[in-house]
């Protein structure tokens, strides 16, 4: 059964929103950059088309490193990082949990992937 989920950065210029599965498990991934930042990523791969962003493009900073692939988005303003485009399915994202609405991350399961390995 999908819900809907709202999300967005601290100072809200760069809002998402998506339909998906229930949350019930986080994401740590042992990337550089994952690593780095500590988010709690979703689990669910989400299809590009089906993120909606509402921010104006000005706001929405852009971060790739290595292949280029991988994209890191967050906003401009308040730097919270909010998603990202995945290395292993590009044209999907996964969402930084800590962002949602209503969301406890603290009380979620977290499945550790090994990025650092990843290539």
């Amino acid at each position: 059964m999908t819900q809907r989920f709202e999300g967005s950065c601290h100072c809200g210029a760069l809002k998402f929103s998506y339909e998906g599965e229930e949350i019930t498990q986080g994401l740590r991934c042992t990337c550089s950059i994952c690593r780095r930042k500590g988010a709690l990523m979703s689990t669910e791969l989400i299809p590009l088309e089906r993120l909606e962003i509402d921010a104006n493009p000005d706001h929405i900073g852009l971060y790739q490193f290595d292949s280029g692939i991988a994209k890191h988005y967050f906003c401009k303003i308040c730097g919270i990082y909010t998603h990202n485009e995945t290395l292993r399915a590009p044209g999907n994202c996964r969402v930084n949990l800590g962002c949602i609405d209503d969301l406890a991350g603290d009380e979620l399961e977290v499945v550790v992937f090994d990025g650092k390995t990843l290539l």
